[in-house]
């Protein structure tokens, strides 16, 4: 069984290999022809061709987290076809590889491809698109969202917050920096502003050219206002690097640990984070879809082809694999639309590949 899972493997794996290397020439390709223009227009300001290029290469790793599920099935699919097709599956079956010995190296197999895809959309992914963005927004300008940046909420003890993030600078600094203090009994208490802030070791916010107001009602309800204007000011506080950048970026490139504690903080503070709940499920369940896709893949080693045949299941495979992306993405947006459980928005694609997916498999396998 050794020689024969060794087999497997190594076919599988070459050809998912294959797969995913004529994927990510395309989308290089597409990302190159589309930072030319970039290219064109930063020009003057630094934004050179091997910018441009370093650029693309970075936003490879999201390409590939977002492709491995269909490459892993066309891959495979490929595989069992042609071992089907040459006769060989035959020969391997009267060896001893009977159906469940076939689904469980299968599995096996596509395990590894469940812990390299989880891998590459928690660390890789990540950390290159941060990377990315910043990159460009070094000679391009800054990272900003809509018209007012990014709002977040802080809840203290003697009051709440609300924060205002303009922008985000290159090296990772903050700009355009607003801060609404509300007191206990809802009313404004202070209003800060800084042209800059950097967030400290211990998540403080060190603010640069304050102006600060500060509004007091006394007891006669008479309102005083009182302006400061400092070089720096220090606010303390627990919306860390990460918060910020997942309010200005977007969710699906954050990682699972990070989405986590933003999801916390929106909680904690009577946000609404059923977006951010959604992105965090899908990023446990979508590296499993790995394993739907080769069970899925695995009945087309029990089929018979005729001269040329191939190259239609081949192609089927491939309209399965996007209609898996589609399908993922679609019942994302339903799901923050209708208010779903997190959790089942982000499962239901995997569920429904995993019944067509064993249907197969005991209708073509086990009842022929």
């Amino acid at each position: 069984m050794k020689t024969l899972r060794r087999l497997l493997y190594n076919e599988v794996i070459r050809a998912v290999l294959f797969v995913v290397l004529g994927f990510m020439s395309l989308f290089f390709f597409f990302d190159f022809i589309a930072e030319v223009k970039a290219v064109t227009q930063y020009a003057d300001k630094g934004y050179t061709l091997l910018r441009g290029l370093t650029y693309v290469v970075l936003m490879i790793p999201n390409h590939l987290y977002e492709l491995m599920p269909i490459a892993v099935l066309i891959g495979t699919i490929f595989v069992m076809a042609r071992l089907a097709q040459s006769s060989e599956y035959t020969i391997l079956r009267t060896s001893g590889l009977d159906p469940w010995r076939a689904l469980r190296a299968l599995l096996t197999l596509g395990l590894g491809f469940v812990l390299l895809t989880f891998a590459i959309g928690d660390y890789a992914s990540p950390a290159a698109d941060r990377a990315a963005q910043l990159l460009k927004a070094r000679y391009t300008g800054h990272i900003t969202v809509g018209q007012t940046g990014a709002w977040l909420k802080e809840r203290q003890a003697y009051g709440t917050y609300a924060v205002n993030v303009g922008k985000l600078a290159s090296d990772g600094s903050l700009l355009s920096v607003r801060i609404f203090e509300f007191n206990n009994r809802g009313m404004l208490a202070s209003m800060t502003q800084g042209k800059s802030a950097r967030i400290q070791d211990d998540e403080a916010w060190l603010l640069d050219e304050v102006s600060r107001t500060e509004f007091t009602i006394s007891d006669t309800d008479r309102g005083e206002i009182a302006r400061l204007s400092l070089p720096s000011m220090r606010w303390p506080n627990s919306i860390s690097a990460e918060m910020v950048s997942a309010a200005l970026l977007k969710p699906e490139h954050m990682n699972t640990y990070d989405l986590f504690q933003y999801i916390q903080h929106l909680q904690a503070n009577q946000q609404t984070a059923q977006r951010y709940e959604i992105e965090f499920w899908r990023k446990v369940f979508y590296p499993l879809s790995c394993l739907v896709m080769v069970v899925l893949a695995l009945p087309f080693a029990y089929l018979h082809f005729r001269s040329g045949g191939i190259a239609t299941y081949v192609f089927g495979g491939v309209m399965a694999g996007i209609s898996f992306f589609l399908l993922n993405n679609v019942f994302g947006f339903i799901g923050n639309l209708q208010n779903w459980q997190p959790w089942l928005a982000a499962a239901v694609p995997g569920i429904i590949y995993s019944v067509l997916s064993l249907t197969a498999f005991a209708w073509l396998v086990l009842r022929r």
